[in-house]
């Protein structure tokens, strides 16, 4: 028997492509989470260690647990009922739900390339063939084929690019995702900041209102004396002058209140003159921080943990400019009719197919693009460089802050306990000036230097109220939404 002859050519041909068939390796990188030394603890705490806490583990963003309605610590149902306006109507809310539909749109683009793309048509083209090319036809030849048809594509993910691409994509879907829940914390925040802001005012109207009256009844008394020629005539102006200031102040107070409450409006997303709130004075804010808060608590700030999906995201793309350097592999079929007539079209006879490109080849290797693939490559490690840094600096950021905040309250309740022996000390001295001076004894400007005082004391008392409660905020926002942590999954809506 005549042994066959094999062509050796062609057998590396086959074994090249088996190769390329099997070869099917992600050129990803395996994604890991940079490592951080960081406390178990936070500084300000740390006098009263919770044994608990222990060391601190590998960063795990967490965001997706539930924080609760953290604002109901307050006890105030009037901040209830405009936290929950807000996450309803607040445009920048609004539009970041917007910013995570077209994120998951791109990631559903992207994972549409796992699978075949399918088209199909029908329809005339008319040609017109050259007298050169068709001699026997004395000229040249006009025809009109009707074709109707279906054809199908789909890349081979021979080297990661495809899943690399689906990978980038969902990351950045979750980055959305972690986006939309900080904007949500943010909003949340601000408009408790804003509506303690207001009480605060609302406050300081009211000692400014009670000094006003003191001042009016304090002058009336003085213009009687100097009726009567008990004293002189610059006490009265003095009394004028500290009742027309006392009256600006209050005007200040005024004017801040107006604003504070059109930028509460603007974060409930209605207009200043569709929105007002009645006067009700701060009260002292009784929230306490626990003893002790393991720093774990912030790997549920979205902010890390969109900084976190960001670098996930960025080391995908790594994968994508690594499979650029690889052949790429793409099926192409197409099947249906063809006809010189629309009535023929669907005959047996008309049925007509492809397999391959029509244009070009299934396999392709890049061989020379001028150094692009290198850069670009280049250009995707430089970035996940600089995500990985951005990283890292987020989390750092979040430990001032919560230490900021820690430290804030801590010199806030001590400065609040001084601030109250003031204010009862001045309270008294201003009583005594104002007996001494109806006994003859003191100069009617010691009476005013004693009031201002009294007033300046109450008033920083108040703004030290105001300061507990914005800062407690400041803390719960810097903590990623309070420190109860709750094993719950916060919803988004698609």
């Amino acid at each position: 028997m005549r042994k066959q002859s094999i062509n050796k050519p062609n057998v590396k041909a086959m074994w090249l492509l088996s190769t390329l068939m099997l070869a099917g390796c992600a050129q990803t990188p395996d994604y890991l989470k940079p490592e951080m030394v960081l406390p178990p603890s936070f500084k300000e705490t740390s006098a009263l260690p919770d044994p608990e806490a222990g060391e601190w583990k590998r960063a795990q963003p967490s965001e997706e647990v539930a924080r609760g309605q953290w604002w109901k610590v307050f006890d105030d149902p009037l901040l209830d009922k405009l936290e929950e306006e807000a996450q309803l109507q607040n445009q920048n809310l609004l539009a970041a739900v917007a910013r995570l539909k077209q994120a998951r749109g791109f990631g559903q683009m992207a994972n549409a390339d796992r699978f075949p793309t399918l088209s199909g048509g029908i329809g005339p083209s008319r040609q017109r063939l050259s007298s050169e090319t068709q001699p026997e036809a004395g000229g040249g030849l006009q025809q009109t084929f009707w074709r109707a048809q279906a054809g199908a594509s789909y890349e081979v993910d021979l080297f990661g690019r495809v899943s690399a691409s689906v990978a980038a994509a969902n990351a950045d879907t979750e980055r959305g995702v972690a986006l939309l829940r900080s904007v949500l914390l943010s909003v949340q925040a601000d408009v408790a900041q804003h509506y303690f802001a207001l009480r605060q005012l609302d406050a300081e109207l009211e000692v400014f209102a009670g000094a006003v009256t003191l001042r009016e009844q304090a002058l009336a008394l003085i213009e009687h004396r100097f009726a009567m020629g008990d004293i002189g005539e610059l006490d009265v102006a003095r009394a004028k002058a500290e009742l027309a200031t006392t009256r600006s102040d209050a005007m200040s107070a005024q004017r801040l209140r107006a604003v504070s409450e059109h930028r509460l409006a603007l974060l409930l997303g209605k207009m200043p003159s569709q929105f007002s709130i009645t006067a009700h004075p701060l009260k002292d804010i009784q929230v306490e921080v626990p003893a002790s808060l393991p720093s774990s608590l912030l790997e549920r700030r979205p902010d890390i943990a969109a900084a976190e999906r960001t670098m996930a995201a960025a080391n995908a793309r790594i994968g994508m400019a690594n499979a650029a350097f690889f052949p790429s592999l793409t099926l192409t079929a197409a099947a249906g009719f063809e006809s010189g007539s629309l009535s023929n079209l669907f005959n047996w006879s008309s049925r007509t197919f492809l397999l391959g490109p029509l244009v070009g080849t299934a396999l392709n290797m890049p061989l020379f693009d001028g150094g692009f693939r290198k850069g670009n490559l280049a250009v995707a490690k430089a970035v996940y460089e600089e995500d990985v840094a951005r990283y890292r600096e987020q989390v750092l950021l979040a430990f001032q802050e919560v230490e900021d905040n820690l430290s804030e309250l801590r010199i806030l309740r001590e400065q609040a306990v001084e601030q109250a022996r003031a204010v009862d000390a001045s309270q008294r001295a201003a009583t005594i000036a104002r007996t001494q001076y109806d006994e003859g004894d003191v100069i009617y400007l010691s009476v005013l230097d004693a009031e201002r005082t009294a007033l300046q004391s109450r008033r920083s008392a108040i703004q030290l109220q105001g300061g507990r409660a914005t800062a407690t905020v400041n803390l719960i926002r810097a903590l990623g939404g309070g420190w109860d942590a709750p094993g719950q999954t916060m919803a988004i809506a698609d």
